[in-house]
Formats: structure tokens, sequence, C-alpha cells
């Protein structure tokens, strides 16, 4: 394997979305850690993420960046520990944080001890463009969702690819996400007012109007958990004409393959 193939991998450090999925760690709640050519970008650190990191023998200090799609609490729980691990503690002034303006605003879920250790924060806004490194991510539209929340896609010269975050289905955000991978969190079986949460049907509405290489389920709510997220993942396979995958902890994505490899640790 080639080492540009090495170093283009996204790992999913934990698949639970939702309140009893976190709460009971039916899944872990990870997030998405990202190797894109050697620049490390660590994604919605939830709960569990520094403990799943190690576990999967992740450096923390190689990070250059921690990005949060929104302030709730599975997606920014551990967002302390992993700037204090990106930092060395604090002794190494390193990286960045990228989030949306509530996130840092009257509750902020970033302590202000440790904004000194970073070299910066970026705010997220609708139609943003930001850098790190050699990747360039957008965020192209805002989310339907209680806070204020943005997806993510990346473009690093591989394949591009997108994070679909939490929403409500809208109209305007299949177009929002054309990329050749795209990773849908994929809440709800059906949709349920006024949960604003993708289901299983609008996974499936997302992937055939986007119409991407492949795309990978995650972040589920109970209910998918126990539907089977492989099974769900077939059937949209089937209905669509599209792979469909569905993530699984510790489940290593290889970007220029856009295919899985064997979790990492196990």
């Amino acid at each position: 394997m080639s080492d540009k193939s090495s170093g283009n991998t996204i790992t999913f450090l934990g698949t639970a979305g939702a309140r009893f999925m976190v709460t009971r760690q039916l899944a872990a709640s990870g997030g998405l850690w990202l190797n894109l050519g050697g620049t490390e970008i660590l994604v919605d650190p939830g709960p569990g993420t520094l403990v799943q990191s190690v576990r999967r023998k992740l450096n923390a200090e190689k990070l250059s960046a921690i990005i949060l799609s929104h302030r709730h609490l599975d997606h920014s729980a551990d967002t302390n520990v992993m700037v204090e691990a990106m930092t060395s503690g604090g002794f190494n002034k390193h990286g960045w944080v990228f989030a949306p303006a509530d996130a840092l605003g009257e509750e902020p879920v970033l302590f202000s001890y440790l904004k000194s250790s970073l070299e910066g924060i970026r705010l997220l806004e609708a139609g943003g463009s930001y850098q790190i490194g050699k990747v360039t991510f957008t965020t192209p539209i805002r989310h339907d969702h209680p806070v204020e929340t943005y997806g993510l896609v990346f473009h690093d010269g591989g394949p591009t690819f997108a994070y679909i975050a939490d929403s409500r289905y809208f109209d305007g955000l299949s177009r929002s996400y054309a990329a050749e991978l795209i990773i849908i969190n994929t809440v709800l079986m059906e949709p349920r007012a006024p949960v604003a949460h993708l289901a299983v049907a609008d996974a499936g509405r997302l992937i055939s109007e986007i119409r991407p290489r492949a795309a990978i389920l995650n972040h589920y709510g109970m209910g998918v958990w126990q539907a089977e997220p492989e099974k769900i993942a077939r059937e949209l396979s089937q209905k669509t004409g599209v792979r469909v995958i569905a993530a699984r902890d510790g489940m290593v994505f290889d970007l220029d393959r856009l295919e899985t490899r064997p979790p990492q640790g196990e």
C-alpha cells in the first residue's frame, strides 16, 4: 500500500448518536479522526474521544485542529481534554479550534484557560472556507438544528468528501454536499417532528440526489441501532445503486481507495 493511501484515512472513533445511545454507550461516541496527507484533524469530539483515540493508537499531539459541527454534548463533550492533549498539557502552543459562534458564546464549550495554548480559534459560518495546513474545508450551509450547526466538505487533492452533520432534511441540503464520499449522521428510522435529525429515508434521498461514489451511515440513534445499521446500509445500496457502508466503532476508511480497513488497536 502506498504512503499516499496510508495517509488519507478517516477513523470512526464512535458511531453513537443522540442521548440514549451516548449515555448508555451502546456504541462509542468519539467523533471522526482524519489523516489527510499527514495533516491530522479531529471532528466532533463527543464523550470518550480521549479513551477511544488512545485505544486506536492515535496521538493527539499530532493533531493540527479540532472542528466542532455544533455545541451539543455528543459532538463537543471532550473538547477540553482533547485541546489539553493536542497542546501537550498546555505546554506546547499548538493547533486550532474551529466552531460555530454559539459554541464559544454565553456557555462556551472551550474553557477560557485553554485558549492561550492554541494557535488560534476560527468561527464557522455559512459559506465559509478554511485552511488547515494544505487541507481546505468549507461549511456550505447552516443546518436546520436547534443550535448553530454546519456540515463540512473537505478538499485536499484526493477524493472530495462531505460530513453531513445533524440536521432536519430541507431543500438545498443535497446541493451543498456534492462529493465523491458522503458521511451522513443518520439518527432516526423515520422522521419524527419536532426532532431535527435525519432519518433513514432522508439518508436515502440524499444519496440518490448526490450520487456519490460511496456513502457512509454514522451517528445512530436507538431505533437505527436496533434495526441493525448494516442491514439498513444493504437495503439503501440496493435501492440507490450506490455503495452504502454502515460505520462501526474503530472503522478506518481509506479515502484514496474508498474502502474500509481493519480497525486500529484490535
